[in-house]
């Protein structure tokens, strides 16, 4: 879910260069301005623009909701609605996938070392949206 106000980014953006804008994940928050065209989207952990929520209570309370949410609100691509409807091994996929592709950081996951497997937060309840939309 994207959080930001009306005004523009120039009379937004704070002088000290923090995000004027944010995503709320569920369990933490993506700064990256062009988030839902980022092809990481489910493997934000160690991104530069990625801000982990404060307590692990905070994430836990917060995971469901929001993960509803983004799975409502944001068009996902194929890779993605499987990763969301068939769970862990199309996430790996899609992980194995992204090793090479750039962050928009700029390194790649295989340069940050991020893992090609993930653990997925478990998903109580989920409501989907009409087909054809």
């Amino acid at each position: 879910m994207k959080s930001s106000s009306t005004e523009t980014p120039s009379l937004l953006a704070p002088p000290n260069g923090d995000p004027w804008q944010y995503y709320d994940l569920g369990h933490g928050w993506c700064t990256y301005a062009f988030f839902e065209q980022c092809q990481h989207r489910m493997a934000c952990a160690r991104c530069d623009f990625y801000t982990p929520k404060a307590s692990s209570k905070g994430q836990l309370l917060e995971a469901k909701e929001n993960l509803q949410k983004m799975f409502a609100a944001i068009p996902l691509t194929d890779d993605e609605r499987a990763a969301v409807d068939d769970g862990q091994a199309a996430l790996d996929q899609l992980l194995t996938r992204l090793t090479d592709v750039p962050t928009p950081a700029g390194p790649t996951p295989r340069q940050i070392g991020i893992p090609a497997q993930a653990t997925l937060l478990p998903v109580i309840e989920t409501n989907r949206r009409p087909t054809g939309q």
